[in-house]
């Protein structure tokens, strides 16, 4: 990379601006004949932007987009311009969609396949069945709709819609307040603190300005402004581009002018939204004709409305969904020619009822339920679900990809080590609250301190007062600052108009308050300044010397201040002592800029040189703190005299710090086979330190897994594909570096989870299988997004990759128990077939309303109960579950049909038994069907026995699918109880409560169905029993038995869920290579 420096030149501005000049950093009039630029486009489309501007000097900018840069455009030629390049605004910024919201409930196969079962039944006049499929349809959308309106109305509470103004200079005149969506490139922009950039500026000139561009960059300390440079690298990483100021950063200190070179979509933050709108298409034949376009806009259209695209759950389902509907059309076929195609009204109906008893109509309710309580759970551990699905596919994550500023780390800096020559080594640790003197401990050489009774000696003494003194910084309580907050807002023009990077000397010396009390650490602390001189701040205040302390017990005054300067790179206070007469100077600055002004030796020099290239090399920014005292009467003017022969006195090392939660997250996530890789916008070193830090990288990872944007962007598809593992750490990064990223796991088949906050993360976030934005960050992230962490925290990753762990494994659970029913209806109406009456017709083992009941009420709730099915204790010590297999896993759909075998089986032997074998046996009367009769006692009898055997042991099996393995009689074999071991189900019934209240209600509706008049005969069409329940309840234990025996045969073979019992930590972390003991937060 080259830079030219170019020289500065005197300053022609304008005599009546109101602020004063920033000297000798701007321009005469680069277009006296005031050329005004009239561009015309040959095709119509959106006028080009200026090609990398960081390319060119400033003169050359305003050359080519012919404005003069103190004159500025005429508002003539604006007005044109706004009509060429359009309003300077982001689109695609998206409100809410209920459209939108209710497609995606609509968007699944088994809705389609149960209005096509709804619309058959009212054909066939089968009003109740109709309407009653009807209302599952309705509460299934309506309960789904209401869950993503509300996910979807608290992202929008979230977001901060504002419509900022930019300062600016037209026909001469400055600072002309206009809305920043009418800028145009050519326009003139002043700067000052706190402002936020309207547009994408080349700069003119500044004095000490930073902006704040984590955002964008993920930078996470603010970037010093180098207008005067012009580099040669046109592919240079945007965090580079020092001459620059991007759209929608922050100014943190300082004042600069910049031409507008891009708005809107031309901006950065602009060509970040190209990329979300983009929507990626695999490589098509050049020479494909209308019609197969059609073709394939209808087909992809058609794969959206029936959910096929999607997360794997939803894709899964929809597949079942497409799989039934064409099992329920072989199943009506099959009672078609059984009755050799003679379809009346009652074969027709049965061949309903049969394809009816295929579908599991409830499990689009049960699943938005469950997954909605899923959302309220993750709600409680701070993530918002935009997309609920997204709940369960979070669960089989198997990389995550996160930003580091404000994710893994606290997003603020602070002092984390001291080197105080005559006092010791300070190291501060377990820093919370970034801006509380009493959040974290300070250890003096290794040794913790008890600051309310460390009485610092004279070397520390003298450093904590330079860097509380040099220093323009506010750090107090909430409820104190709260009080300045209005002085502070009316101040600030006066302090973007000095030379001072934060406030001015009047400020300092008005502060006159009692000390800050250490004592006081309950109350939210808050600070105002720039982030390296809050840290130092903080760090003083911690011993009770912070400015204000010293200023209210000290009788000295601000005699001189040279601010903060980019060409020195230094800051230097003079107070004076009013009784002795005696000035001390305060400095700190850049360690290779104050070494050549230090009092010291060779030795010395290269010692303090060797320190802080040590600390530079962990990550962390190193300042050199210097101290003099001057006589009485001594001539204090001259910057460089003054700053000249002083003593050494410390260096200091600040850092954006790990949140302390991150370090076990990381470790969770290996020891559940989760991959973390960190991408960031900041520098190698920066990054390398904090992912040792966090444990993404140690000592034993290879050099490999840590590479630098360039390097990997410069690789193509097949050098990634071919790299053993992909790097683990990316620095400099940008949003190309993220998708590239993104998409290289989805080559390797691997489901990736991007976290990050800032525009730059939005592309990446919308292509990787999940999203997380964090709750403060950028509107354009969260639109990005499935989910959103409110509390920025990666720990809160962990918490969601657990529930989405907890809700697919219940999902197999209801999915298991309601497929059992089905399985077990489907078997008992076809072979029931063979069930005829005296008409020689079939007669219904159960009838429609029935199979309704069983599949919606009492199914229902039950699987709603597994759904609310604890965590189980070894959920996240196991490898991410297969995402191709999905929730079918071998194991579940043989354990459905062997369970299903065993219900419809022992709901047959019930029927046979009652209809054949009882009073009245072989007599099936006729017509019974459609309605009571006198000679439907016996169907009804063994009807009524039918549903109650199903409802029995559908409320068993409600118990036994808790674990595919375990015993119903031993469920928690590793929790201990005070009850027996031989009692040891009473607690396992009662462990869910839901559940358990459930199966409790299950079984006392079945006695009023089964008895009320009217109710039974008119509407289920069976009768009362006596007798009977023993058949019922006979076949129960018959079924516990078979199913505790294969149960058994699946723990001795060492079957799926039977290999182990429970997964270990200590085999967990041997797997995942991590060693040490388990870090506890």
């Amino acid at each position: 990379m080259g830079e030219t420096v170019l020289p500065a030149v005197e300053e022609t501005s304008p005599q009546q601006l109101d602020e004063p000049p920033i000297c000798g950093l701007n321009e005469p009039h680069t277009a006296p004949n005031q050329r005004q630029f009239q561009p015309i486009l040959a095709d119509g489309g959106t006028p080009p932007t200026l090609h990398a501007p960081h390319t060119l000097s400033f003169e050359e900018v305003a050359e080519k987009l012919h404005v003069d840069i103190n004159h500025g455009l005429s508002n003539g030629e604006a007005e044109s311009r706004l009509q060429l390049y359009g309003p300077n605004k982001v689109k695609g910024a998206e409100g809410l969609s209920m459209w939108k919201i209710l497609m995606r409930q609509i968007s699944n196969s088994l809705t389609f396949v149960l209005i096509i079962v709804m619309a058959i039944s009212f054909g066939i006049d089968d009003y109740i069945e109709g309407g009653v499929i009807t209302a599952v349809i309705c509460l299934n959308i309506i309960v789904g709709f209401w869950q993503d309106y509300r996910a979807e109305k608290t992202i929008e509470s979230l977001k901060s819609l504002t419509a900022p103004e930019a300062t600016i200079t037209r026909n001469g005149v400055s600072d002309i307040k206009v809305k920043a969506i009418d800028l145009v490139p050519g326009d003139i922009v002043q700067l000052s603190v706190g402002g936020i950039v309207p547009a994408d500026l080349r700069l003119i000139d500044g004095i000490n300005a930073f902006a704040d561009e984590a955002l964008l960059t993920g930078e996470s300390v603010p970037v010093e402004k180098t207008p005067e440079l012009k580099f040669d690298d046109d592919m240079m990483a945007i965090g580079d581009r020092t001459n620059l100021a991007y759209s929608g950063s922050k100014m943190t200190s300082g004042r600069c002018r910049g031409i507008v070179v891009a708005t809107g979509m031309g901006t950065e933050v602009g060509k970040i939204a190209v990329m979300l709108r983009h929507k990626p298409e695999k490589k098509k034949d050049g020479d494909d004709t209308l019609l197969k376009k059609l073709a394939r806009r209808f087909y992809n259209g058609l794969k959206t409305i029936l959910g096929l695209v999607g997360t794997p759950l939803q894709i899964t389902l929809s597949k079942f969904a497409l799989l039934l509907f064409g099992l329920a059309i072989i199943l009506a076929i099959i009672v078609f020619s059984a009755s050799k195609w003679q379809v009346g009204g009652e074969v027709l109906i049965y061949g309903i009822c049969v394809a009816v008893a295929v579908i599991p109509e409830s499990l689009i309710a049960v699943l938005t339920i469950t997954i909605a309580v899923g959302g309220k759970a993750m709600a409680r551990a701070n993530v918002i679900t935009r997309v609920q699905s997204a709940i369960e596919a979070v669960g089989g994550v198997t990389n995550i990809c996160s930003d580091k500023t404000g994710t893994l780390t606290q997003g603020r800096m602070v002092s984390k080590k001291a080197i105080v020559p005559g006092a010791g080594i300070l190291t501060i640790d377990a820093i919370t609250d970034p801006f509380s003197p009493a959040s974290g401990h300070v250890s003096l050489d290794g040794e913790r301190l008890g600051l309310e009774n460390f009485a610092p000696n004279q070397a520390m003494a003298r450093f904590l007062r330079t860097i509380a003194l040099c220093n323009n910084s506010k750090v107090r309580p909430s409820f104190d600052l709260e009080n300045d907050t209005s002085n502070e807002k009316k101040g600030a023009f006066d302090r973007s108009n000095s030379d001072d990077r934060d406030t001015d000397a009047s400020t300092i010396e008005s502060a006159s308050r009692p000390p800050t009390a250490i004592g006081v650490a309950t109350a939210p602390w808050k600070a105002h300044g720039e982030p390296t001189e809050i840290a130092l701040h903080v760090l003083a205040s911690r011993f009770n010397m912070g400015k204000e302390e010293i200023l209210s017990t000290h009788n000295i005054h601000l005699a001189a201040e040279f601010s903060f300067d980019s060409t020195v790179k230094k800051m230097t206070v003079l107070y004076k002592d009013n009784q002795s007469g005696l000035i001390d100077v305060y400095t700190k600055g850049a360690t290779e800029f104050m070494l050549p002004v230090l009092n010291i030796s060779e030795q010395e020099r290269d010692k303090i040189l060797q320190s802080a290239e040590s600390m530079a090399n962990e990550g962390l920014r190193v300042l050199c703190i210097a101290h003099k005292t001057l006589p009485t009467g001594a001539n204090y003017d001259e910057r460089a005299e003054v700053e000249k022969n002083l003593e050494f006195i410390g260096l200091v090392a600040i850092y954006d710090p790990p949140r302390l939660e991150t370090k076990g997250a990381v470790r969770e996530c290996k020891v559940a086979g989760i991959t973390v890789h960190m991408l960031t916008g900041d520098h190698p070193g920066t990054a390398r330190a904090i992912a040792k830090d966090v444990d993404i990288i140690d000592e034993r990872t290879p050099s490999s897994a840590v590479m630098v944007a360039r390097d990997f962007d410069q690789m193509t598809e097949d050098e990634i594909d071919a790299m053993e593992t992909l790097p683990l750490v990316i620095a400099r990064c940008s949003p190309k570096t993220k998708v590239k990223m993104v998409q290289a796991l989805h080559r390797r088949g691997r489901f990736c989870v991007m976290t990050g906050d800032g525009v730059n993360d939005s592309p990446a976030l919308k292509q990787a299988n999940v999203g997380m934005a964090m709750g403060t960050g950028s509107d354009v992230a969260k639109d990005a997004a499935e989910m959103v962490l409110t509390d920025d925290n990666f720990a809160s990753i962990v918490k969601a990759v657990e529930e989405g762990r907890r809700l697919f494994d219940n999902i197999q659970k209801f999915l298991m128990h309601l497929l059992i029913s089905n399985i077990a209806q489907v078997i008992l109406l076809l072979i029931g077939l063979a069930f005829k009456d005296n008409d020689n017709h079939s007669v219904f083992p159960l009838s429609p309303i029935e199979i309704l009941w069983v599949n919606l009420i009492t199914s229902s709730f039950l699987a709603i109960g597994l759904g609310l099915e604890e965590s189980q204790q070894d959920s996240m010590l196991r490898p991410p579950h297969d995402v191709k297999a999905g929730v079918f896993s071998a194991e579940l759909i043989t354990d459905k049909f062997i369970y299903g075998f065993c219900m419809g089986a022992l709901c047959l032997f019930s029927f046979a038994i009652v209809a054949y074998v009882g009073p009245g046996g072989g007599n099936l009367g006729s017509g019974c069907n459609e309605g009571w009769n006198e000679t439907c006692d016996v169907v009804f009898r063994a009807r009524a026995t039918t549903y109650a055997t199903i409802t029995l042991l559908l409320l068993v099996t409600a118990w036994e699918v808790k674990h595919f393995a375990r015993s119903l009689f031993n469920m928690y074999p590793h929790t201990e109880t005070s009850v027996p071991r031989a009692f040891s189900i009473f607690p396992t019934l009662w462990r869910n409560r839901f559940l358990f209240f459930a199966v409790m209600a299950g079984l006392g509706l079945m006695f009023p169905i089964v008895y009320l008049p009217i109710i039974n005969e008119k509407v289920f069409k069976h009768g009362a029993i006596t007798w009977e329940w023993g058949v019922a309840f006979g076949a129960v234990v018959l079924y516990v038995g078979a199913i505790e025996m294969w149960k058994m045969v699946k723990r001795r073979l060492g079957i799926w869920s039977g290999k182990l019992r429970t997964f270990s930590r200590e085999d967990a972390e041997a797997r995942a290579g991590v060693v040490g003991p388990v870090v506890e937060n």
